[in-house]
């Protein structure tokens, strides 16, 4: 096994440990209650030092999470590979409707929905996690071809396509989980259309 093997390996490895510990740190949470799960606890669960734990996520809250970041740029490049000639709104509708379930994933069910609507600490990470979300779709809309679109009028989409997400994402806790993301998605955005 040559080094670039053992290294794609060591990432594999490394990205399965993280989905497990977080997968298990959701369960305790969902379970005990997030303000009442220690890093130690979930780190014991794990059969993992504290030290190791924060190997694998910076922050408590970064469990929950996941790698938002990494996602935000590839929606971003998303937005910027679409037809130049399409409209922003069009964009951002097609680009979100297919990245919406990837987006939620760190809300997969309604019990971890719940959990960050019930933390302050979980709900503040999450409009953070959010706003830096914006911000890269936002500028993504900006240096599109074709057409030249101003800042504002980018953020304002944006924004709007950020609140169309939160529509669907609250009615679809609101099913319980039984309604289709993309279908409230879909709809979200048709009711939103801005005008021509």
């Amino acid at each position: 096994m040559d080094d670039a093997e053992r290294a794609g390996l060591r990432e594999r490895t490394r990205r399965a440990v993280r989905t497990e510990l977080a997968e298990l740190a959701l369960r305790l949470f969902v379970e005990r209650g997030y303000e009442e799960t220690t890093v130690d606890d979930i780190a014991t669960a794990a059969g993992l030092s504290k030290r190791s734990f924060f190997r694998y996520f910076p922050s408590k809250e970064d469990v929950v999470f996941g790698d938002v970041e990494d996602l935000a740029d590839r929606v971003a490049e998303a937005v910027r590979a679409r037809p130049a000639e399409e409209p922003p709104w069009t964009v951002l509708r097609a680009v979100l409707r297919e990245w919406g379930e990837r987006i939620q994933s760190a809300q997969r069910d309604p019990a971890v929905l719940r959990l960050i609507e019930s933390s302050p600490a979980l709900r503040a990470r999450l409009n953070q996690r959010r706003d830096a979300m914006r911000d890269r779709i936002t500028t993504a809309l900006c240096e599109r071809p074709g057409p030249r679109l101003d800042a504002f009028t980018a953020d304002l989409l944006t924004g709007c396509a950020a609140a169309a997400l939160d529509a669907a994402n609250r009615e679809w806790l609101r099913c319980d989980g039984a309604a289709d993301r993309t279908d409230l998605i879909d709809r979200a955005f048709g009711v939103m259309a801005p005008a021509l």
